[in-house]
């Protein structure tokens, strides 16, 4: 246990050494200074926007305007894959000959892949070619990080601005996004991976004879590629349906950590570029600490329970001395497998290395909420940050309440408009996990997909439509996502995820930037105290309970009560 706790520490802090330099650049990156890559990348910058058509010397855009860019952009990108999935039998590089999806799992991979979700209700390796990972997959998971960095910037300069009606240019962020941020650390990470065991090759599947004398297939392809990006860019999903805890794809303890720092990185260093942008650092610095403690909060109520094992074997002949192994990989064990849920749950990230369906009721309380308060605790690239100062705005209201006076946060006046447009953003999550699971829970078409019943049955759903409608993608390994009913609902719970979250916040940063900033007073309240912090998280976790906690009652938190009286179902 003590060694767990040791790498949990210098997990945290490699994290927040590399974050910080990473957002100091990425704030050059959007706020157009020279970085070291400038000289390189700022020529291929100029071509791509030149034949886009854009406009550098006019190049800002209202809110209404980046928000219908993206909209549009993200339109075409799944009209493309949704016809490479469908065609792909048809298309080059596809060496196994695989058929086309059906019309509904080609609907939900297309959503799911351009709303940086990455659901996969479908074994990579038995189901995509390789045409279909590289030019619909891997292109949607480096242009939907993009979109979701690209908004980001745009929140900032929102918050920050002064009498402006320009939020930036879309076309612009996202190309800069992809030049300058996601493509060289993708490279990086690729080639590490490479050097750790990854594949990357074009082979056909490789059949051999295990020692037992059974035949058995396994699968290549360009994997190390489609993995840096998909943790880079908070995708998750896999390129083998076992995902990170397939050889292939996470071979070795560095290539375990490497791939654990990339999923949190980008997000984390949104905060110190957020502090960079509004040369403050102190607010920066608020938010990652306030993110970073219910990160800690999450690991330890993952980590905990999983340690001490399953209480259904306390009285049987059962080795727990290294916690509940169940679903887990021995070369992991116990610490490395709840850090990796904590992080890529606390991230918009769908990819496992142990089966979290086999993780003790409260070990998989905390992976679920972190994704039902919305994928804040870092959160999705660019998402994760825009959706924390959501709470942000909602707590400084409260504030102002408190002592008497109209909020304030960074110079503006918090006022109603931005205060309802915040509460339509927040109701996303509930509309998607609540109504959509309930919905699930009463059809019996829904229900057939479940591997369990009681409230492990009810936690399956809870989780599925949690991971769906925060966009992070990972699922409980029992539940059969791949039927038309939860294809097509689930789908919808994607859309709404993203889009009804992206046009109410760039409203509010649209509003903000218009307004003059008023000089702090004395009763203007610090935004950047650890009382800050405190209330912040307090905020979340109070309303995050208050909405959620009902039906986690009923799902994880029923079973663990359940369990310890030795009853199952």
């Amino acid at each position: 246990m003590s060694s767990d706790i040791i790498q949990f520490a210098l997990y945290g802090a490699l994290l927040t050494a590399l974050a910080w330099p990473l957002g100091i650049y990425m704030a050059k990156v959007f706020s157009e200074e020279r970085t070291f890559l400038t000289p390189v990348l700022q020529p291929v910058e100029r071509l791509l926007l030149g034949v886009a058509g854009v406009d550098r010397n006019n190049a800002g855009q209202h809110w209404t305007r980046y928000a219908l860019a993206a909209l549009a952009f993200n339109l075409a990108g799944w009209v493309l894959l949704y016809a490479i999935l469908r065609l792909q039998h048809l298309l080059p590089w596809n060496p196994e000959g695989m058929p086309p999806l059906s019309p509904d799992l080609a609907f939900n991979t297309a959503v799911s892949f351009v709303t940086n979700t990455n659901w996969q209700a479908y074994g990579g390796e038995t189901t995509m070619s390789y045409f279909s990972q590289m030019v619909g997959l891997a292109v949607q998971n480096f242009v939907s990080a993009a979109t979701g960095i690209a908004i980001g910037a745009a929140v900032i300069r929102g918050f920050f601005g002064r009498e402006t009606r320009s939020l930036g240019n879309f076309w612009v962020d996202l190309t800069r996004s992809v030049l300058y941020v996601l493509l060289p650390l993708s490279i990086l990470v690729g080639l590490a991976l490479v050097w750790q065991g990854v594949p990357q090759n074009l082979t056909a599947h490789v059949d051999a004879t295990t020692v037992e004398g059974a035949r058995q297939t396994i699968a290549q392809g360009p994997a190390a590629s489609q993995i840096a990006i998909k943790q880079l860019g908070t995708n998750g999903g896999g390129f083998f349906n076992a995902n990170s805890a397939v050889p292939y794809e996470n071979p070795t303890p560095l290539s375990n950590l490497i791939e654990m720092v990339s999923i949190l990185l980008i997000p984390a260093a949104f905060c110190f570029m957020f502090g960079r942008m509004g040369r403050d650092m102190r607010q920066g610095v608020a938010i990652f600490a306030t993110m970073l403690i219910l990160f800690i909060g999450g690991l330890a109520l993952t980590y905990a329970p999983e340690i001490q094992g399953n209480a259904l074997f306390a009285e049987m002949p059962v080795d727990q001395s290294a916690g509940n192994m169940e679903g887990k990989e021995v070369r992991f064990g116990t610490g490395n497998s709840a850090l990796w849920a904590a992080a890529t749950t606390a991230a918009s990230n769908g990819s496992v290395n142990s089966m979290h369906d086999s993780y003790t009721p409260l070990g998989m309380l905390a992976p679920m909420l972190q994704m039902q308060l919305g994928e804040i605790v870092f959160g999705g690239v660019g998402s994760g940050f825009y959706g924390m100062l959501l709470f942000v705005v909602l707590t400084v209201f409260l504030a102002g309440l408190m002592v008497g006076r109209t909020p304030e946060y960074l110079g503006k006046k918090i006022e109603a408009k931005e205060v309802k447009l915040s509460i339509i953003a927040f109701l996303v999550m509930p509309l998607g996990v609540l109504v959509f699971g309930a919905m699930a829970a009463m059809i019996p078409t829904a229900l057939a997909s479940l591997q369990d019943r009681g409230p492990h049955g009810l936690s399956e759903i809870l989780y599925a439509y949690s991971s769906a409608t925060g966009n992070n993608g990972s699922a409980f390994a029992g539940f059969n996502a791949n039927v038309p009913y939860h294809n097509v609902m689930q789908g919808i719970a994607m859309l709404l995820g993203r889009y009804a979250f992206i046009v109410p916040m760039l409203a509010v940063a649209g509003s903000l930037a218009a307004k003059k900033t008023v000089p702090a007073s004395s009763g203007t309240f610090p935004t950047h105290t650890p009382l800050f912090v405190t209330l912040l998280i307090a905020v979340i976790l109070i309303i995050g309970g208050l909405t959620f906690f009902p039906a986690l009652a009923l799902g994880p938190i029923a079973e663990h009560f359940a369990m310890l009286s030795g009853q199952t179902f």
